[in-house]
């Protein structure tokens, strides 16, 4: 067994396991510790995946694969989970909660999320993707003395334990009418039997509503803007980046894999989702007047704009899809790392965007990051945000889905306008109470970061980023 492959999950599992019981001896004194030596472990991983081998192929009976997009996918969730355990060291280290926990949850999440980009069987499918899901429960409801984070993670724990039914409703039908849970297998099943098999189209049809619970897709988005809202800060930037990214992975292997030969039959599904996902998130977000609940129709519009590459389909579709989700998770996390900075001078978080007004004459530094990323998750040009939604365009256009095209493009325009609202909130409107200063010089290099890839400077990213995703992409075919 070739276990260089899975390097990356064995430093998480054996270091969230050393951490859980420094979290259990330590206490909160343990909370510094187990928050930085996780970022190490996250960033080692990370490191490590350069050296794996990437085309070793089907590892424990076909179980799950090492391929370049399984890889792409792992670098991107753990430098998003990193990102996520320093956004919360300063935000719970003034509560009473034991933040020693926090780091070890989110490693745990982080070996599910693995599991999930590379699983080439239904088991390990729903292995990998049930882990990452009961750390995200716990993560929902983190502050136990908050009511809104306790109903946020007992929400997302009721909806999700139905949509885990439904996955699994789904998987048995498949299994039934295949009698195989491997994606070749089943793939070898839709090719006998096309579309003709009334059991298969429902094990289809289950599965994908399964996963769109998962990626917050409409009709399957209701839990998103309760638990955005509800949950604490750091953990909602964390629900936003790296299990969404997992999610829309996992989502394009089953599709393009298990599924490919009933390609008619899925992208109709998926085309649906996605434009009822971009009209929805862009029109429902129109009156809120909540930072995080804005954030989270932003990325229910945003996972409908991904959809369309996925509807593409093909390595062009597939290497748009990647290209978008790594820019989406930079714009989501740079606006959530501003958001963390939203304050009172009593340390108290405020989160309505009333209390943005004219931040950018008592912030101009913080205002111009948020207006970058604001224009950016609009899409609108120069900044970088505008190439990855032209990206998933060209791909249906390429697939001759002109009207998908179009109406992705009309969606963009609608979804505009409350991205605007903010920048208008921000610098025309008259001053509101100024925040408190922020104390993390960390948070503040990410966020320029962020604001520095999302610029047009990240135009020069193409390439390189671009000859990644295609690599990848590659692998699945």
């Amino acid at each position: 067994m070739n276990f260089a492959a899975i390097l990356p999950e064995i430093i998480l599992t054996v270091g969230a396991l050393t951490l859980m019981m420094v979290a259990a001896f330590m206490g909160r004194k343990g909370s510094s510790l187990c928050s930085w030596a996780a970022v190490a472990l996250l960033l080692g991983a990370a490191v490590t995946l350069l050296g794996a081998p990437q085309h070793a192929g089907p590892l424990f009976g076909g179980l799950i694969e090492a391929d370049g997009f399984s890889a792409f996918g792992k670098l991107v969730i753990y430098l998003c989970a990193a990102v996520a355990v320093v956004m919360a060291h300063n935000w719970f280290e003034r509560d009473f909660e034991h933040a020693a926990e926090y780091p070890v949850l989110i490693l745990l999440s982080a070996i599910g999320m693995s599991v999930m980009v590379s699983a080439t069987n239904l088991m390990s499918l729903y292995v990998g993707l049930e882990l990452q899901s009961l750390s995200a429960y716990v993560l929902a409801s983190y502050r136990r003395t908050d009511e809104r984070s306790a109903e946020a993670g007992l929400k997302y724990f009721v909806l999700g334990g139905l949509a885990s039914g439904i996955l699994l409703y789904g998987i048995s039908l498949i299994y039934g009418f295949t009698g195989t849970t491997q994606f070749e297998g089943i793939a070898a099943a839709f090719e006998r039997e096309g579309t003709q098999s009334i059991g298969l189209l429902f094990g289809l049809v289950f599965m994908l509503a399964g996963l769109a619970f998962k990626i917050s897709a409409v009709p399957f988005h209701m839990w998103t803007p309760d638990v955005y809202e509800g949950a604490p800060t750091p953990v909602t930037a964390f629900f936003a980046s790296a299990p969404k990214v997992a999610a829309v992975l996992l989502g394009v292997r089953v599709c393009l894999d298990a599924f490919d030969p009933a390609i008619d039959a899925w992208r109709q599904i998926m085309t649906f989702a996605a434009l009822a996902s971009i009209f929805l998130g862009a029109i429902a977000a129109y009156g809120q007047t909540n930072i995080k609940r804005l954030l989270a129709y932003s990325s229910i519009n945003n996972v409908g704009f991904a959809l369309i590459g996925l509807v593409a389909g093909g390595p062009a579709g597939a290497s748009a899809v990647l290209f978008y989700m790594a820019i989406y998770v930079v714009m989501t996390l740079g606006t959530f790392l501003c958001v963390l900075r939203m304050k009172g001078e009593d340390g108290q978080p405020i989160e309505t965007i009333d209390s943005l007004s004219g931040l950018s004459q008592s912030r101009p530094a913080m205002a111009g990051a948020m207006a970058m990323f604001m224009f950016s998750l609009a899409g609108i040009p120069p900044m970088f945000g505008f190439w990855p939604k032209l990206m998933v365009f060209n791909a249906a256009v390429g697939e001759g889905l002109y009207a998908l095209a179009i109406a992705g493009i009309l969606g963009t325009v609608i979804g505009a306008y409350y991205y605007l609202k903010i920048v208008k909130v921000m610098y025309f409107d008259a001053p509101a109470a100024p925040y408190a200063r922020g104390q993390s010089a960390i948070e503040g290099g990410l966020i320029a970061l962020a604001a520095l890839v999302v610029s047009p400077l990240g135009y020069l990213l193409i390439g390189p980023l671009g000859q990644l995703t295609d690599n990848a992409a590659g692998s699945l075919f």
